[in-house]
């Protein structure tokens, strides 16, 4: 098993859009532009969303445009439908991601619509991505809790990750998006889902709501993920799940990983400048 564990910083978009007041596009590209220095191999930095939904991210092509580029530095963007996937890819991204829910109440509330109507809108997303070359990240929402339906079965996590694996996602990112996830119900979740889509394709996506992220980090390494997503600084929650604290700190991510022994390839000091940006950005807003 690899020593290796990738983060995937996500506090540009994951986090910044769930601030009360818009942050100004020169301090997106300035903080993005520090994590980068950092060393991620992937930032999700934007959201190709409806304004009028999530308004935070409405400058996601001005964003992109002024993000500075780097060799080994892939740039992410959300897009939840084939007119944000173009939207995307005429920004620049590098790769997209479209990103789904185990339960139906948090489907309907987040994208308006059931399940399975949800895989009819990602459908062409993945077929144009696919032509293009475009790599493409599935994001399962509520992967323990839902903050409208209650608790979630593992096996409503697997049939979700299964379809987003078949259809041609690369990646699985599985969202503990309210944060109520503890390691023993974390680890069923998992169990599940390995038997149907390969450990090498999953991330992990933990909130610390109730201060567990990184216990639930430490049982999905026991399980074989090598990639977890994280927000510098805590940046985030969630749009669609009232009083859902923010990601887990990817500093503090940082910090645990090293003490358990495994390889980061990040440099920590510049991680520790842009979380005090980041706090920095939260605190303006």
């Amino acid at each position: 098993m690899s020593n290796r564990v990738e983060i995937f910083e996500v506090g540009p978009r994951d986090g910044l859009q769930n601030e009360p007041g818009f942050i100004a596009t020169p301090q997106k590209v300035r903080l993005i532009d520090t994590l980068a220095e950092a060393g991620f191999a992937r930032i999700e930095v934007a959201s190709f969303v409806s304004p009028k939904w999530v308004p935070q991210m409405a400058d996601g092509a001005q964003v992109m445009e002024g993000v500075t580029r780097r060799d080994g530095l892939a740039q992410w963007a959300l897009t939840p439908n084939l007119r944000g996937y173009h939207g995307a890819r005429a920004a620049g991204a590098d790769g997209v991601a479209v990103f789904g829910a185990a339960s139906e109440g948090f489907s309907r509330a987040s994208l308006n619509c059931s399940i399975d109507e949800s895989f009819d809108r990602f459908e062409p997303v993945l077929e144009a991505a696919q032509a293009d070359g475009i790599p493409v990240r599935g994001y399962v929402s509520c992967v323990t809790d839902c903050p409208y339906d209650g608790p979630v079965a593992p096996d409503a996590v697997a049939r979700v990750a299964e379809r987003l694996f078949s259809m041609g996602c690369s990646e699985i990112s599985l969202g503990d998006t309210i944060g109520k996830g503890v390691p023993e119900r974390i680890d069923a979740m998992l169990a599940a889902v390995e038997q149907v889509v390969p450990v090498a394709a999953l991330a992990g996506h933990y909130h610390d709501t109730n201060g567990r992220a990184l216990e639930n980090i430490e049982v999905s390494l026991e399980r074989g993920l090598r990639v977890f997503d994280a927000a510098v600084g805590g940046l985030g929650g969630c749009p669609y799940a009232p009083g859902a604290a923010g990601n887990v700190a990817t500093e503090a991510v940082i910090d645990r990983l090293a003490q358990l022994g495994f390889e980061i390839g990040l440099d920590r000091a510049t991680v520790a400048r842009a979380a005090e940006m980041a706090r920095g950005l939260r605190a303006a807003a």
